[in-house]
């Protein structure tokens, strides 16, 4: 029998509850970001539209930290970019959900697929959730957490220097976060050898690479392993062949 997709209510709100923890979390990193963007000279107006229209926290840390006079616009582009080049491998990891959606459901929806949603979303498909209201309803709790957080953040930011971040831990917030991600998504011994690969790979290109870098190839590594390892798992005799999913509009 066809596994049945559907876009419901229900699906959102579950996604909502499921992000409530992650959503205090990343509200907390969003007033760093606040702070930090005042710190660099950005007004109110401009935090709160960079979080509201870019919503990912790790490329505008990095467009933060280039930040200059005169604003090396190449740069920061081109670092943003290749930062940014791991929502493909995210997004190729969605498309058998989305794909039979209508074009309005399916690219709203992904406009909210960010670091917290995205691992979510997935392991809610893992364990047999096929709803793709899901990820928007993760994605609509994180948007006014990551906004106002900047808001927050610009509003408290006089006299707080960098190394008062440090001081308070919330430097650390970020890797807290995703290590709570990436613990979720465990599934077992399967995962030991693309995560080490992953992570092997990462560190090599930082060692060896300029820039970012690190960050695509080490995620298009660990995936080319997993797809290794699911290609063999569903070869025959291993266990029952995936099914596509049904839509249901």
């Amino acid at each position: 029998m066809n596994q049945r997709v559907t876009y419901t209510l229900s699906g959102a709100l579950a996604g909502a509850r499921q992000t409530v923890p992650l959503a205090i979390s990343a509200f907390a990193v969003a007033v760093v970001f606040g702070i930090l963007a005042r710190q660099v000279g950005l007004s109110l107006l401009a935090s709160g539209l960079m979080s509201a229209l870019v919503f990912a926290g790790a490329s505008q840390f990095i467009a933060i930290g280039l930040w200059a006079t005169p604003l090396p616009v190449f740069i920061i582009i081109s670092t943003t970019l290749i930062v940014n080049l791991r929502h493909l491998l995210m997004g190729a990891a969605l498309r058998s959900w989305f794909s039979g959606l209508s074009a309005p459901k399916a690219y709203s929806t992904i406009f909210f697929m960010t670091d917290e949603s995205w691992p979510l979303a997935i392991r809610d498909f893992m364990a047999g959730g096929r709803d793709a209201a899901f990820m928007l309803g993760s994605g609509l709790t994180l948007f006014p957490c990551w906004v106002g957080g900047t808001v927050v953040g610009r509003f408290i930011g006089t006299g707080i220097q960098s190394k008062d971040l440090a001081t308070w831990a919330l430097d650390f917030i970020f890797t807290a976060l995703f290590t709570a991600l990436l613990v979720s998504m465990w599934r077992g011994k399967s995962d030991i050898l693309p995560w080490a690969t992953a992570v092997v790979v990462a560190l090599a290109a930082s060692r060896w690479l300029p820039g970012t870098w690190y960050i695509l190839l080490g995620g298009i590594a660990g995936s080319l392993v997993g797809a290794l390892r699911d290609t063999r798992s569903a070869e025959p005799g291993s266990q029952e062949p995936q099914q596509e999913p049904q839509y249901v509009e």
